[in-house]
């Protein structure tokens, strides 16, 4: 299927050259050796995301990005990565970063979960980062 879908559940979200970063996250997983059968991105608001960060993860805080895989080990990827609008808007604000950015930078960051990546560790994080670098360089919005 190879297919990136864009989903908005409460909050609607303002991508610049949606083909573009569609096209980006396909090359991602092509790059990162995995097959991609589906991703779909859901856009959601803090007040969406938090009920589903207490039931699945136990976390009671905020977060910007909830990753789910439906696939197993060795199988094309099939995923959902689940994003607070509200989470990015006010870290792009206090990372001093534009919003488009920290939306494209989170986008890769569940994407890459779906790839193996984690973060658990500092070193772990670091490695994150570089990879979310790397494909952050990769596009350039208009």
């Amino acid at each position: 299927m190879n297919k990136v879908f864009l989903h908005s559940a409460d909050r609607p979200v303002n991508l610049e050259s949606r083909r573009e970063v569609k096209q980006l996250i396909r090359s991602l997983f092509h790059e990162e050796d995995y097959k991609l059968e589906c991703i779909n991105y859901i856009f959601c608001s803090d007040e969406y995301l938090l009920p589903v960060n207490i039931k699945f993860l136990k976390h009671s805080t905020l977060t910007d990005v909830i990753t789910f895989t439906f696939s197993n080990p060795g199988e094309p990827v099939y995923g959902e990565v689940y994003l607070s609008v509200d989470r990015i808007k006010e870290n792009a604000k206090s990372f001093h970063n534009s919003y488009q950015n920290e939306l494209l930078r989170v986008m890769i960051h569940g994407a890459l979960h779906l790839c193996g990546y984690t973060d658990k560790t500092n070193e772990a994080q670091k490695q994150m980062r570089k990879r979310e670098d790397h494909y952050l360089k990769k596009i350039s919005f208009t």
